[in-house]
């Protein structure tokens, strides 16, 4: 009788734990730490673009003659913070460190990655603050992992999470961010990383709404567009036409990386006069022709609200891709992401211009879609990330755009990283 009465008791007692027992998996300590490293990127990356918002506004009053010594200058200063306080690689070293080292990103050059970046950036360079936070927030999360003792897949979840979380803080798309750190790192084999989606998603989130609270940046699109009206399933095939467009920027974007990475290699500079003649360069291309300057988050606001000349659209196509080319390849620290959106409105505006009866938000958002999945192989998130930004309310012409340039892309990447093990044999 007493035997019964206790296994009664402790059935009982278990279906009551049973019932009262948080999901393990949500309320888990992994899920705390993807929380705190959503929060630690949002921090990082308000405090970031806070302190570069008012390096641009200081710097952006030099202009004229001036701008060529200025950037000159402020490559030279770079190049010897980078000499003295080591080099932390670029976006390749990122993308190979995740795919290939367990994930694991080094957090010891992250004030060089700092301060050579925002002197770069805010000097003019046309490269953008996306690729230095992935560096800095990336290896806080290796960082914070190690000091949990996190191994394996549990350590470069915690890492892409922190990737995650400095693409949405900038980009303000938390879905789109997620899957851009993603998609990038492999465009064929997404599904091995998984494992790191809802970590990523997380920490977007947690990010996001630091980052906004910090910075006080409006929860609407960062650029306005035309507003889109469709008209028939013909918009579908347009938008692959005018992506043909973007894609042929993006090979002439990659040809031209190619070259300037062959001749700065050829000779051989040290890496702070590296990245003073890059700073000259680019200088030279601000002075003539102003508005290639910055890497074109103002910039592309300005260029949707002003008309241009056929004339100076070309000149500014190809200063632009140069400066681009010449930032990325001499060392100057930043991403290329917002830049080539900049440059698919420019080939956008270039089609309006010879064509002026088309559909321009159509044109432009195509481009921009396709010059970019086009680089850096990244389809999925191209098209989320471009709707977030310009609140483009028809998701389809943008993934048709994206999925043209993606598969017209190179053979060989630009960030070779991405290539796979396949690959790399053939």
């Amino acid at each position: 009788m007493r035997f019964t009465t206790r296994r009664r008791a402790l059935v009982l007692r278990k279906q009551v734990n049973d019932s009262l027992r948080f999901n393990p998996f949500v309320f888990s300590r992994l899920f705390f730490l993807w929380v705190l490293i959503g929060v630690a990127g949002g921090i990082l990356a308000g405090g970031y673009w806070i302190v570069l918002e008012h390096l641009l506004e200081l710097l952006s009053g030099v202009q004229g003659l001036l701008v060529i010594p200025l950037m000159m200058g402020a490559g030279l200063l770079a190049g010897l913070i980078i000499h003295k306080l080591g080099d932390p690689g670029e976006m390749d070293l990122i993308v190979n460190n995740i795919r290939f080292k367990g994930g694991q990103l080094d957090p010891h050059n992250n004030p060089s990655m700092i301060f050579s970046s925002l002197l770069c950036i805010a000097s003019g360079g046309s490269a953008g603050p996306e690729a230095p936070l992935v560096q800095v927030v990336g290896s806080t999360g290796t960082w914070l992992a190690q000091k949990f003792r996190l191994r394996g897949e549990d350590l470069r979840s915690l890492t892409i999470a922190g990737m995650a979380a400095a693409f949405t803080a900038l980009f303000g798309a938390p879905l789109g961010g997620s899957l851009f750190a993603l998609e990038i790192l492999h465009h064929r084999h997404v599904v091995e990383y998984y494992q790191a989606l809802i970590p990523a998603f997380v920490a977007s989130c947690s990010s996001y709404v630091i980052f906004v609270l910090i910075t006080h940046t409006g929860l609407g699109p960062t650029w306005v567009f035309p507003l889109y009206t469709p008209s028939s399933i013909n918009d579908f095939f347009f938008a692959i036409l005018y992506a043909l467009a973007g894609t042929a920027a993006g090979w002439l974007f990659i040809f031209t990386v190619r070259q300037c990475r062959r001749g700065f290699r050829r000779v051989r500079l040290p890496i702070y006069w590296q990245l003073a003649v890059g700073g000259l360069l680019i200088g030279i291309i601000a002075y003539f022709v102003p508005l290639s300057r910055y890497f074109g988050h103002d910039q592309l606001t300005e260029l949707l609200h002003t008309s241009f000349s056929l004339h100076f659209l070309v000149a500014l196509l190809v200063a632009k891709v140069l400066a681009i080319a010449f930032t990325v390849t001499s060392g100057w620290r930043g991403g290329f992401i917002i830049p080539l959106f900049f440059v698919g409105a420019v080939v956008g505006l270039l089609i309006n211009s010879l064509f002026p009866d088309q559909n321009l938000p159509l044109i432009l958002i195509s481009c921009m879609a396709a010059i970019n999945a086009c680089v850096t192989r990244t389809p999925i998130s191209t098209t989320i990330l471009l709707a977030t930004l310009t609140g483009f309310h028809s998701i389809v012409p943008i993934m048709f755009a994206s999925l043209t340039g993606f598969f017209l892309t190179p053979k060989t990447p630009l960030i070779n990283a991405q290539l796979g093990i396949e690959e790399h044999e053939e």
